[in-house]
């Protein structure tokens, strides 16, 4: 399962899900999610290096979103995904890693 096709201005920046790089997803290799409650959250990068997530549901009653992130706020939302497409250094370039 991937990613549904929108897009989505916030804040005067057009966020879209064509030619994003997914980052993280809790799709599971089945094609269902880890809840199996309807529910698809998928990571995802502009190429400008922004972080958004998308929210696809099968529930008639709600509607497919998609959600600007901080970093920060994206880092949190990659380490909570059941999926990883990349690891972490190529889903936040230059980001600093320290020995624990």
């Amino acid at each position: 399962m991937e990613p549904r096709m929108m897009s989505v201005i916030v804040d005067g920046k057009r966020y879209r899900t064509e030619g994003a790089d997914l980052l993280a997803s809790d799709v599971c290799s089945d094609g269902t999610t880890t809840e199996q409650v309807g529910r698809n959250t998928f990571l995802l990068r502009t190429n400008k290096g922004n972080y958004f997530m998308q929210h696809q549901t099968t529930w008639a009653r709600e509607q497919d979103c998609l959600t600007p992130l901080a970093r920060d706020e994206a880092f949190r939302v990659f380490t909570e995904l059941s999926t990883k497409m990349m690891d972490y250094e190529e889903a936040f370039p230059g980001a600093k890693i320290e020995d624990a």
